[in-house]
């Protein structure tokens, strides 16, 4: 992510000594491979979820429409990622840091495109209401409330959540005649949802030889180098980004894999945890998903998507 907050020597000086320690230690005294508290919220509608991770907040919204589909893809829906960073998430920013908000929200877009769509997580076969004529595109937008570092993680999170969380509304189709039904006529639909990546970020300091995983505000400030990663709970690679800086060995990039896969069973898991709580006090049940039926804490090698 782009390196935004202007940093004091003594800061720095400090963050460079703790991290010089063997072994090293981090500003706010966990360890490398450690993530910040994570909590997951629903609103009162499906499909929005606040996810906190740390002291970094993000809200996601998933909606749906009916429109044409897309050329190619007469018989895809379509599904479209948008990230916004609010000012008052990022206090201290001129606007000559404008670009640099700009660059973290496309990055952000983007890995979340690849990281699902791409990957096919949803399936858009099942968003088809009329071949080549409608079909559903769902929008997920995802609002970064308050940046203390990793807004990508937190707004993975944030979007899956809210994904696993929408239901959209039912549809008859009898011919080429369209009937979409209000909730109170028949219940909306949740979307099919094979695989779940969750993004786990990396920052690397001392030319590498240093690993922290979900790194803060002001380790990214800091950090020589950055690196994606996306992975489910099947231990599979879904999409990788490695934002510059200092290059990476490919097996400093495996460790990186098989770590962000282990952590993907915890934050699926509190996913499902919070799902279940909202569920259960609106009176209805989970519906069946092999995303958690998989929650697990075996190892096993990281696999490339379609390997």
């Amino acid at each position: 992510m782009v390196k935004d907050l202007l940093v004091s020597a003594s800061e720095r000086d400090l963050v460079a000594a703790a991290l010089a320690q063997n072994p090293p230690v981090r500003v706010d005294r966990r360890a490398t491979a450690a993530l910040r508290p994570v909590q997951i919220t629903y609103g009162p509608d499906f499909g929005y979820a606040q996810v906190s991770l740390g002291k970094t907040r993000c809200a996601a919204t998933v909606s749906a429409t009916v429109t044409a589909p897309r050329a190619d893809h007469p018989s895809d829906g379509i599904l479209l990622f948008n990230m916004e960073i609010a000012p008052m998430a990022q206090p201290g920013l001129g606007s000559a840091d404008t670009s640099r908000v700009n660059e973290d929200e496309v990055f952000v877009s983007r890995m979340l495109d690849k990281a699902l769509r791409l990957s096919r997580a949803i399936d858009t076969e099942g968003l088809c209401i009329l071949a080549g004529q409608q079909v559903w595109t769902v929008r997920v937008d995802v609002r970064a409330l308050d940046n203390d570092g990793n807004i990508m993680d937190c707004a993975s999170l944030a979007a899956v959540a809210a994904l696993l969380h929408f239901r959209r509304p039912d549809v008859s189709v009898a011919g080429e005649d369209v009937t979409i039904h209000p909730a109170d006529e028949k219940s909306p639909v949740p979307l099919t949802v094979y695989h779940a990546p969750l993004c786990t970020s990396f920052a690397f300091f001392d030319q590498g030889r240093v690993t922290l995983l979900d790194p803060t505000r002001l380790e990214e400030a800091l950090q020589d180098g950055h690196l994606t990663v996306a992975t489910n709970v099947h231990r599979e690679l879904c999409a990788m980004a490695h934002a510059g800086g200092a290059p990476l060995a490919p097996d400093q990039v495996l460790q990186c894999a098989q770590l962000a896969a282990s952590k993907v069973h915890d934050l699926t898991r509190a996913i499902h945890t919070a799902l279940k709580a909202d569920y259960d006090a609106r009176g209805i049940s989970l519906h069946a998903s092999n995303i958690f039926d998989k929650i697990q804490e075996d190892g096993g090698d990281v696999v490339m998507m379609g390997m």
